[in-house]
């Protein structure tokens, strides 16, 4: 049998023991540092503005179907795809520079934060206000609907109107180089 005088149990001897006093001064001195490096900084943290809505259209249509010749040294605004000024790189697709002008990185270097601005009730009630005027006037009766229809239709002659007379310029031109000594097709 053991004696009573000798420890029973683990030695737990091994494990760390931490100075929470040394800890305490060490949280000082950073906070002492911090304190300096705040007051030799120049002027505030950066102020970004909240979001806003976008005031100019998106051109996502312009270069649609059409062919453009690629060469590695060519400069990034003339490569294949949407070149973004404001971050200078150039995105793929559409999709993806709807992703990229509307992410993070875009947005800070315009200046904004990702945060939107929080609406007042005043802000809300005469938003309302201006909708329901834009609203009055704009309301539609039959006599108006009958009109919008009339008058889309005689757009839709016309331009079925100028089809018609290209495609007679089409085969007047065709017929004209075809009698020529060489055929010279036009398409």
């Amino acid at each position: 049998m053991a004696s009573s005088n000798t420890p029973q149990g683990v030695d737990n001897t091994f494990r760390k023991k931490f100075d929470t006093e040394e800890y305490r001064e060490r949280a000082r001195e950073r906070e002492k540092k911090e304190a300096e490096r705040s007051k030799q900084s120049k002027g505030p943290p950066v102020q970004r503005a909240p979001l806003k809505h976008r005031d100019y259209h998106v051109d996502l249509e312009s270069r649609l179907g059409k062919t453009q010749v690629v060469t590695p040294v060519a400069p990034l605004s003339q490569q294949a795809g949407y070149f973004c000024r404001v971050c200078d790189c150039v995105v793929k697709d559409s999709a993806n520079y709807l992703d990229h002008i509307n992410g993070k990185k875009h947005q800070r270097a315009l200046g904004m934060s990702m945060r939107v601005e929080r609406s007042s009730l005043e802000q809300v009630q005469e938003r309302f206000e201006v909708l329901k005027k834009r609203k009055t006037p704009g309301t539609f009766s039959e006599q108006d609907l009958d009109e919008r229809i009339r008058k889309q239709q005689e757009e839709e002659e016309e331009y079925k109107r100028q089809r018609r007379e290209k495609k007679k310029e089409k085969k007047a031109s065709f017929y004209i180089c075809t009698r020529a000594p060489y055929v010279f097709f036009f398409f």
